[in-house]
This record gives structure tokens, sequence and C-alpha cells, in this order.
């Protein structure tokens, strides 16, 4: 059946609740903060500008070995100023459920993204749980630094 695994990360941006939502809901600028080695393109051919609630946004990304892998995504869930959610419908994953969250703090915004994910092959695929969680790290790693050049650090 495979586990659920969970990965969380915190950000304070010292922007506002608009510049932030503005920058993060809209999948168009999902590459300046996703590390190159990634190899990540959007390829759907609707506008990716701002995100909707049932949108689908499809994606190449080369998450190993260079080895290129369509992915594709919905987006199930809008609170505008708050949270959205994105689902995978195709990929890489057994399940795949990101939450961004963000709300105000002083002197700016704490984003929040929670993500719950299962890995393909049951017992077999949780082998690979410690590089899964490696790599989301490091991509996570890079969206931080990248959300700092992009606002400043708090």
């Amino acid at each position: 059946m495979g586990t659920i695994h969970t990965f969380k990360k915190e950000q304070k941006i010292p922007a506002t609740i608009s510049e932030v939502w503005d920058f993060i809901s809209s999948p168009k600028n999902l590459k300046e903060i996703t590390p190159s080695y990634m190899g990540f393109d959007i390829i759907s051919e609707e506008d990716t500008s701002m995100m909707y609630q049932g949108m689908i946004i499809s994606y190449i990304v080369k998450p190993l070995f260079k080895i290129p892998m369509k992915w594709t995504t919905e987006i199930t869930t809008v609170k505008e100023h708050e949270y959205f959610v994105d689902e995978q419908r195709f990929g890489p994953y057994s399940m795949w459920h990101h939450k961004h969250f963000i709300k105000a703090i002083e002197g700016g915004v704490l984003m929040t993204d929670l993500i719950h994910y299962k890995l393909p092959l049951g017992k077999l695929g949780n082998i690979g749980s410690p590089f899964v969680k490696s790599q989301l790290d490091g991509i996570f790693d890079f969206r931080f630094e990248a959300m700092e050049r992009k606002f400043g650090k708090f």
C-alpha cells in the first residue's frame, strides 16, 4: 500500500500578502523558483499567468538522471490571499497533495508549504524515500533562496 510521507517548509518574507500571492499564484513563476537541474518547463498550452480552481498544468521535469518526465497537476482549491492546493493527476508519485499557505505576520508574510506524498511501488518504493526527501529539501532550499532574492531577507 505504501506510506504517506509529509514534507513541510516555512519561510518569512518581508512583503505584503498581495505581493506574495500575486507571485506564487502565477504558474509561470514556477520556473524562477525551481532549480535549473530539474529541467522544469511548463508545456500546457493555456495561459499560465494566473491560476484558478480546476486549472490543469502540465510540465516536463528531469528529477532523475536528466530523464524527461511528464507531470500534470490540478489546482483543486484556491482561497485568494490565503492558500491554494495542487494535486498530481499524472506523474512520478502515487499521490501528491501540496498546500501553499500564506498569512500576514508582523513585518511581512509567513509562507508554508505542506506536502503529502506517496511513492510508487509500495514498500519497494519506500526504499527511495531518503533520496526523495533529500531532493525535496534541495528544491525547497533553492526556492527559499529564490524568494529571498525576489523579496529580500526577513
